[in-house]
């Protein structure tokens, strides 16, 4: 992505475009937990006990648009989604990987 700023033209950092999508808490987060597997939302919902539903659902949905989650609802009562990375999400699971393995040695290095 390129930037114009004052009749300068900037180019976006790589990084900096990563961050713009998976920035915040949750999403990192959310990732991990369907790394492995589909989940559906109350699942999600308890093992992130500390979002409210409306946020968990607004970074759903922004990682639905960013075609990293997909959200398939099946025509059932009660209604039944379950959320899965799709295949340009699971291109994240080595970083995702790499992420867990520093916090883990970040947090043995302040116990």
């Amino acid at each position: 992505m390129v930037k114009k700023i004052e009749n300068t033209i900037i180019e976006k950092c790589p990084v900096e475009t990563a961050l713009d999508v998976l920035a915040g808490k949750w999403k990192i987060l959310i990732l991990w937990y369907l790394r492995s597997e589909t989940k559906r939302f109350n699942e999600l919902q308890k093992l992130l006990p500390r979002t409210t539903q409306k946020m968990l659902i607004q970074k759903l949905r922004e990682l639905e648009e960013d075609g990293i989650v997909h959200r398939e609802v099946y025509p059932v009562v009660p209604p039944k989604v379950e959320y899965s990375l799709t295949t340009y999400g699971h291109t994240l699971k080595p970083i995702l990987k790499q992420l867990y393995l520093w916090g883990e040695i970040h947090k043995d290095k302040n116990q």
